[in-house]
């Protein structure tokens, strides 16, 4: 993993101090070593961060073919690249280094833009074409990497994150309407970010720009198949077995590097099932890295450590507490250049400052897992809404809630939003995850001042993000529960999950997060299940738990989803976290968001301070997201 920068101006030219200045900023990204490039003729030039994974020695950027004509920097992992090495030395091609990365090269030389259907991992690169004067950058399939661009004054950046672009002369300012999709359904759309100007390449998506013309395209997509074409010839047992290959396939492919590789072990199916294979894969023991919180509803603690004795790793609990969190809230926002909805963001920064410190630089982690497999509560939820008998429905639903208390207010709704009914119409039903999105904007609504409130009024955010997707060629005759779960991914896997709790949480202290479950061979396959192989009788990633059956313990095996949440700010009122967040809300800071006024959000906090547990904690994502843009706003001189 690396951070990587480019940026294209005909008119002034591209200079190296520039270049540096632009890429030095993410040196967090990779401290191991910064390379620029510009062309002959200074039009367009790359910079590039290095975290050394593969060809410790060797595999510096950009990278170039034979003829210098084609220059590139990449971001990520290239699985199987060995193989693939070995296909194109026999057609010729020549390679300079050992790294993974190179493959880039030479496949966009043998395939050209399709290049992109031979890459296997995670990645966000650059390349340069000479001969073409193109421009060619793409995104990995699942979002995994980041690449924001803009346009300004004649000239195009490129980079992992918004502030290199802001380092090369790009003016930082809100968008204002990025801003309320975010608060309104929790992230900003696929294609926007929070900042005026600067787009993202959307998952699965890659961006030419040849002759003063800029094109996006999809690549490749989630292609769920329609009830009727379901493929039911395989049995049960078949079906567990072929996700069980190709589960361990990913693992193997994940476990190949030139320094070591450890674990983020949470204490769900997720993270115990890739440990308790990945320690088959490997002679020595595998370092397991464990979260724990001071309050037992969010601790895992005894089934990780569980876990990492069945397996044989060693384990290593890294304890956080709201002091810490608080202490490093504004440091992990900073990295994240997003609003951040719950603390469990700051604590995978916290984590990932321990694993670098202990040595390591490569983590497998269970992000994935939830959005192929329907692993959280809401999609369970969706399920039951197909119950034809509402008694059993009724039943059904109150036991959910009960088997799910952490994630009432977040992930489940309590309630209906009033603007479901649009998306009702278009969709035939509203994806539970996005009925609690739009419960919460709702209380946003209150918060907003007068002239912005009015000038969106009549939006319905969550409508226009569903509309975005081409509901007949991907939607139409799928199973609703899949629907969601491709709505999900398109969205808060994206840009929330990928984000704030891989990406940005893990190169902030330059780890490099690799996710088996995001492998897109094993995609292909779970997508093609039934459904009843990933729910079964409201039993969650059903097929996942039989094929780990023999690596997990029975409390694993038997246990259900707990998401990955910290503890609100609100469960322990008198200490920093909370504290943090009274201050940053109640402070001058405020008023640096021309969208809210402050006098609102004080009523808002003193009616707070009067709830009970149980609303203080569904309203804490809410607090944690003004905090969030409180020190954004002042961090980057937001106007």
């Amino acid at each position: 993993m690396c951070g990587i920068f480019g940026m294209l101006d005909l008119q002034q030219g591209v200079t190296n101090e520039l270049l540096s200045k632009a890429t030095r900023t993410l040196f967090h990204r990779g401290p191991d070593g910064i390379g620029t490039w510009t062309s002959n003729n200074h039009q367009i030039g790359f910079g590039h961060a290095r975290l050394s994974i593969i060809d410790l020695d060797h595999g510096s950027q950009p990278l170039f073919n034979e003829e210098k004509t084609i220059a590139a920097v990449v971001n990520g992992e290239l699985y199987d690249f060995e193989r693939i090495r070995a296909e194109l030395e026999a057609k010729g091609h020549v390679f300079r280094t050992q790294s993974d990365s190179e493959i880039l090269i030479h496949l966009y030389e043998e395939y050209g833009l399709d290049c992109l259907t031979h890459l296997r991992g995670e990645f966000a690169f650059l390349l340069w074409d000479e001969k073409e004067q193109r421009l060619f950058a793409a995104r990995d399939r699942f979002g995994i990497k980041p690449i924001f661009y803009a346009t300004h004054l004649g000239k195009i950046y490129f980079a992992s994150e918004a502030k290199a672009i802001f380092a090369a002369g790009f003016p930082a300012a809100w968008d204002e309407e990025g801003f309320y999709q975010s608060t309104q359904i929790g992230m900003p759309f696929p294609n926007k970010s929070l900042f005026k100007g600067i787009s993202q390449i959307p998952a699965g998506h890659f961006l030419t720009h040849k002759k003063g013309e800029t094109q996006v395209r999809q690549y490749w997509d989630f292609d769920y198949p329609t009830l009727e074409n379901t493929d039911h010839s395989l049995s049960e047992a078949e079906h567990i077995e072929h996700f069980k290959e190709k589960f361990i396939e990913a693992i193997r492919l994940r476990m190949r590097a030139d320094v070591p590789v450890a674990c983020y072990l949470s204490g769900g199916l997720d993270s115990c099932s890739i440990l308790g294979f990945a320690a088959q894969l490997v002679k020595s023991p595998i370092a397991a890295f464990n979260l724990t919180f001071d309050h037992d509803q969010y601790n895992e603690e005894e089934f990780a450590r569980e876990t990492a004795q069945l397996t044989g790793s060693t384990y290593h609990p890294v304890a956080v507490n709201h002091s810490l969190l608080a202490e490093n809230f504004s440091q992990a926002v900073w990295h994240t250049e997003s609003l951040c909805f719950n603390a469990h963001g700051i604590a995978k920064f916290l984590l990932s400052a321990h694993v670098r410190k202990a040595g390591f630089k490569v983590v497998l982690t269970g992000e994935g897992s939830d959005e192929i497999l329907a692993g959280y509560p809401h999609f369970r939820r969706d399920l039951i809404a197909r119950e034809p008998n509402p008694a059993v429905r009724q039943a059904l639903v109150e036991k959910l809630l009960a088997a799910n208390s952490v994630s009432k207010g977040l992930l489940l709704p309590l309630g209906e939003a009033q603007k479901s009914a649009g998306i009702e119409k278009y969709l035939g039903f509203t994806p539970t995850w996005m009925q609690a999105q739009m419960l919460g904007g709702e209380v946003y609504q209150g918060l907003y001042a007068s002239e912005y409130s009015d000038k969106y009024r009549n939006s319905n955010p969550a409508l226009e993000y569903v509309k975005q997707f081409p509901l007949e060629k991907q939607l139409a005759g799928t199973h609703p529960v899949h629907q969601s779960m491709y709505l999900w991914s398109k969205g808060p896997l994206a840009s929330y999950i990928l984000n704030i709790l891989g990406d940005r949480m893990e190169m902030a202290h330059s780890i490099e997060g690799r996710v088996p479950f995001l492998d897109h061979h094993l995609v292909e396959v779970v997508k093609n299940m039934p459904l009843t192989l990933k729910i079964k009788d409201m039993t969650e990633k059903f097929v996942l738990r039989e094929a780990a059956k023999e690596v997990i313990t029975k409390n694993i095996y038997l246990r259900q989803k707990h998401p990955f949440l910290a503890p609100p700010s609100s469960i322990k009122r008198e200490e920093p976290l909370f504290m943090l967040i009274q201050d940053t809300l109640r402070g001058s800071g405020l008023k640096s968001l021309p969208f809210l006024e402050s006098k609102k959000v004080q009523e808002f906090l003193d009616t707070f301070e009067k709830s009970d547990e149980g609303t203080r904690a569904s309203l804490d994502p809410l607090l944690m997201s003004l905090t969030s843009a409180v020190l954004l706003a002042k961090q980057y001189q937001l106007n």
